[in-house]
């Protein structure tokens, strides 16, 4: 189950098992008051009987002098429940029948015991039920999903020939004119076209990812050196030891680095540079730029995000989730006109 249906059987799940839940408690907390009242409605009825009878077994009898109190009533303490009658022939005396509270006690925690393990079975119930909806109510989705992921497939697959053909004759054309400022252009979009393609597989088709022994210093060179050629008016400095191994997944580290360096490229200014540089001491990564900057850093790794209408705004949503997968800490400084950093921590 991916993220997004997670999320969306989670929220199901919750709204109604919460809704339900909500509802059952409040009729059980009434139905248990009812009980309660039951009880003292039972009892006063038994006392009332005794009162005529005298015959009690599960009550006490007693004369107390009349006091301020209504007869015929139950009355509760902490000691007993009792109810008083008045005495035939005799204004000085109350007719007391009560009940000991601890017996009272048993008699309420019986009805509490019975009450909750009630409210649980129906709550298990409730439980299965919020899940049986939460699974119906995430089938449309997940089928949508399906169709979305199964088309998107197909046309990633099929943009292979005609990319293949482009670059064919894009590389004709140069044997024809030579090198072309336009051809350039057409190479970059290219390019670009192919990481947004890599970019949406990974996105598609995420897999486990394997963790190897890397050299760093390789992996950026050769990056760098595929990069480059779509913008000769930038400068690359590149500051790593060449002893520098990093332990993690080799395709999952070239994609962050191909996207970061790409958009560190794509959003920088005329002669301006890129700075990459490993900080040995505390295992961090530095892309920086002389570029446009970005207005608001803290967003760039929500998915869809963009503040430019090339892309698609999935390509940092990308990296941050593959930083994940690979445990390695990002972070983003960005100010307008002046450049962003990047900063990639390795544990």
């Amino acid at each position: 189950m991916r993220s997004v249906e997670l999320e969306s059987f989670l929220k199901s799940f919750l709204l109604f098992f919460l809704s339900m839940t909500l509802l059952i408690l409040a009729l059980f907390y009434i139905n248990y008051q009812k009980e309660l009242q039951n009880l003292d409605r039972e009892l006063i009825s038994q006392m009332n009987l005794c009162s005529y009878t005298l015959n009690c077994s599960e009550y006490k009898i007693d004369f107390i002098p009349k006091i301020n109190k209504s007869t015929f009533r139950l009355y509760k303490n902490s000691k007993e429940i009792y109810s008083l009658y008045p005495i035939k022939k005799s204004d000085d005396f109350f007719l007391k029948i009560y009940m000991p509270y601890n017996i009272y006690n048993i008699r309420v925690s019986s009805i509490y015991i019975k009450t909750i393990k009630e409210l649980l079975i129906t709550l298990i119930i409730v439980t299965i039920l919020s899940i049986l909806f939460s699974f119906y109510s995430l089938y449309p989705l997940r089928k949508a999903l399906l169709l979305t992921r199964e088309f998107i497939k197909d046309i990633l697959h099929d943009v292979n020939t005609p990319m293949a053909t482009m670059r064919l004759n894009l590389s004709l054309l140069k044997n024809e004119i030579g090198e072309n400022r336009k051809i350039g252009r057409i190479e970059r979009a290219i390019d670009n076209i192919l990481l947004l393609q890599e970019n949406l597989k990974h996105y598609l088709l995420s897999h486990k990812l394997e963790i190897e022994n890397i050299n760093l210093k390789k992996i950026v060179v050769d990056r760098v050196a595929m990069i480059e050629k779509n913008y000769i008016n930038l400068t690359y400095n590149i500051k790593i030891d060449s002893n520098i191994y990093i332990k993690t997944n080799k395709k999952g580290l070239t994609r962050i680095i191909d996207n970061i360096i790409s958009n560190a490229s794509k959003y920088n200014i005329d002669n301006g540079r890129v700075d990459i540089c490993y900080q040995k001491d505390k295992k961090i990564l530095t892309i920086s730029d002389s570029g446009i900057g970005i207005k608001n850093p803290s967003k760039v790794f929500n998915r869809f995000y963009k503040e430019h209408d090339r892309g698609i705004g999935i390509g940092l949503h990308i990296v941050k989730k593959l930083c994940s997968e690979l445990n390695i800490d990002i972070s983003i400084e960005s100010r307008v006109g002046i450049g962003t950093t990047i900063f990639l921590k390795f544990h």
